[in-house]
């Protein structure tokens, strides 16, 4: 079991961390779930931002704050569908890290990331 743990440790070592200011590269108004709703949906930021970075065994390092507020789609589409993609919530929870001065906000992205799958069951999409 030390083994195990001494890879972990020098993994999280090796993966580099990216930095994503959601306000400056992405969108300061992010809202919407689907790409259908806009430009700056949780879809899409999920689709071109966080899954290519973790897909290239990033650790990722969110920065929150700038933006004139978050819709509760956008967080359960963008980090709660990173369950439905396939990520389990340990590959996330080890992964990604957030900046921000709204506690809150986390509460409620890995509240979303905890139940992703719960929302497949509920669009009737499994």
């Amino acid at each position: 079991m030390l083994g195990v743990y001494r890879y972990q440790q020098m993994r999280n070592r090796c993966m580099k961390t990216v930095e994503i200011k959601i306000a400056q590269e992405f969108s300061r108004y992010p809202a919407g779930r689907f790409r259908t709703d806009g430009p700056a949906s949780g879809e899409r930021f999920r689709e071109d931002y966080l899954i290519p970075a973790l897909k290239a065994g990033n650790r990722l390092l969110i920065d929150l704050d700038g933006t004139r507020g978050y819709g509760s789609s956008f967080l359960e589409e963008g980090f709660g569908g990173l369950r439905r993609k396939g990520f389990s919530e340990k590959q996330i929870r080890e992964a990604i890290e957030f900046k921000t001065s709204d506690s809150s906000l986390v509460d409620e992205i890995w509240e979303n990331v905890v139940h992703g799958l719960d929302e497949e069951k509920k669009d009737g999409s499994d």
